[in-house]
């Protein structure tokens, strides 16, 4: 039987899959190249589930500030 599944982080959907199986509480997973830890699993309906999930922080590189100013010859 398919699950319908649908990852959600801060309520916020990441990602939807039919699975085979449901994924359990602590579970570690991997979405979207991002580590997560599955943290809540609500079902909705009778093959519904919503997966709440803790994923990973990306950090954001800061660019380099460009030096506007001519050199002086």
């Amino acid at each position: 039987m398919q699950f319908a599944i649908h990852y959600l982080e801060n309520n916020t959907p990441v990602l939807s899959q039919c699975l085979e199986r449901i994924p359990e509480v602590d579970e570690n997973l991997k979405i979207k190249g991002r580590k997560g830890k599955v943290v809540n699993v609500v079902q909705l309906e009778d093959n519904k589930y919503q997966v709440h999930v803790a994923l990973e922080k990306i950090d954001k590189k800061q660019t380099l500030l460009k030096d506007d100013k001519k050199k002086k010859r």
